[in-house]
């Protein structure tokens, strides 16, 4: 992924809500450090007057982010329409984007599987590294995490009450002793990607930090930095049960490494080295192959135990910064930025099976339900895409919404899907209800 200072210094001043109401306003483009703006009049409401938004008011015609479209010189319509047309696409090979759209499949859209339930602004979903979408993670339909600036925060649905876990903004050093565990900590630790698994919480930094958290203790448990090296930025993190029943994660850097933990040592068990940056890494439901993906069109399939190479991915045409396995273990996705996500098969990775295409801008972020009946797909900005799997990737709903993704995670149950949404004004958490049609109940009547 890029590592370049400016592209990775806070959101400043891109993807501009102001804009909404001036139809001549400045291309918007997926760039480095950008920070999503709102100074217009018509946009800029003091959090007092920016209230929440129900299921009930949306089907009342309510915005679900709450824009007061009715006050604006343009309509919702045009504004997305202005979206489409205008909003480029960070691509490392040029032209990507265009040279891949020929592969992809039609998708039918239209379907109903997951339906707005409420928007919270209580907390504000952020980002800081503009290819890093993995901020948001729910362990229930009720309990989501996220970062929000410099807090780690915990949001519960029942309360509608954001608490704070972690503040990264000042000096985090763990209360545990154990080997390796920096004693003195970090500060000012800009967070990079973030995972919540059960009872455990991991934060990756830009400089290669690590930050574990057990949720059922006071304090951090454990820190420490995966390398020295300049070019350190922790890409994503995944927590994972062993065979054994111990706690692991993996963290994929940008230095080319993919590093395993023990956490029930804390200490450091496997460390793979690649000819490229890692941006992320899933491992398989059985624990024995692990997609590796990032600064290459060329993913991998690897032996989790021995970091070989079993196969590598061909048929992206630029960096990728998303996987994801299906439960079946059989099947698995990779997000790109050439706009597409694929799906393979792993009894035969000579080609991917399907090819799936986003609306502007790259793959950012790919999630499937644990039943497996689902797959999120979610872009850079404004759309997530959810896929009915069963019917081989050929139906599929739109979430649409104005903002930058931050995130996306289904619920463990699959009850619920929450989306982190980034604006100055309207950052918010969307969450979304899993629609069930009981097909018997519906028989007698």
């Amino acid at each position: 992924m890029s590592h370049n200072h400016e592209e990775v210094e806070e959101m400043t001043d891109d993807y501009d809500m102001a804009e909404a109401g001036d139809e001549t306003g400045d291309e918007y483009h997926e760039r480095e450090g950008r920070e999503s703006d709102s100074d217009d009049d018509e946009f800029s409401h003091s959090n007092n007057k920016v209230t929440d938004t129900s299921s009930a008011q949306a089907r009342k015609g309510k915005d679900i982010q709450g824009i007061p479209w009715e006050r604006l010189s343009i309509s919702r319509e045009k504004y997305r329409q202005t979206r489409l047309e205008q909003y480029k696409n960070y691509e490392n090979i040029p032209d990507s984007g265009e040279a891949s759209e020929k592969e992809c499949k039609a998708t039918q859209k239209g379907g109903l599987y997951y339906e707005f339930w409420q928007n919270t602004r209580s907390v504000k979903s952020t980002i800081l590294h503009f290819q890093l979408r993995n901020l948001v993670w729910a362990t229930s339909k009720h309990d989501v995490y996220l970062m929000s600036h410099f807090s780690v925060l915990h949001w519960s649905a029942l309360t509608g009450q954001p608490k704070e876990l972690v503040n990264v903004q000042g000096h985090v050093a763990p209360r545990e002793k154990h080997p390796g565990s920096l004693a003195e900590g970090f500060s000012q630790t800009q967070v990079s990607t973030l995972a919540v698994r059960d009872n455990l919480l991991v934060a990756g930094g830009f400089q290669g930090e690590l930050i574990c958290k057990h949720l059922d203790r006071e304090g951090v448990s454990f820190c420490c930095r995966t390398t020295y090296d300049d070019n350190a930025i922790t890409n994503a993190v995944e927590i994972y049960n062993s065979s054994s029943g111990a706690v692991h994660f993996i963290a994929s850097n940008n230095d080319c490494g993919v590093r395993d933990y023990d956490m029930e040592r804390f200490q450091l068990s496997k460390h793979f080295r690649f000819q490229w940056p890692v941006n992320h890494t899933s491992l398989s439901p059985d624990g024995k192959l692990l997609i590796i993906v990032g600064d290459d069109p060329e993913g991998m399939v690897i032996d989790a135990n021995s970091g070989k190479v079993v196969h590598k991915l061909h048929g992206h045409l630029d960096y990728s910064f998303a996987s994801a396995w299906h439960p079946n273990g059989l099947t698995f996705a990779t997000g790109n930025q050439d706009k597409t996500c694929r799906v393979w098969d792993i009894r035969n990775l000579s080609k991917s099976t399907d090819v799936l295409r986003g609306n502007i801008g790259a793959i950012r972020s790919v999630r499937f339900t644990s039943d497996g009946q689902f797959m999120a797909m979610a872009e850079p900005a404004d759309f997530v895409h959810v896929f009915d799997v069963q019917s081989g990737y050929n139906k599929c709903q739109e979430l649409d919404f104005f903002g930058e993704i931050s995130g996306v995670s289904f619920s463990p149950d699959t009850e619920a899907l929450f989306v982190g949404v980034w604006d100055r004004t309207y950052g918010s958490l969307l969450q979304y209800r899993r629609v069930h049609s009981f097909v018997y109940h519906d028989s007698l009547f």
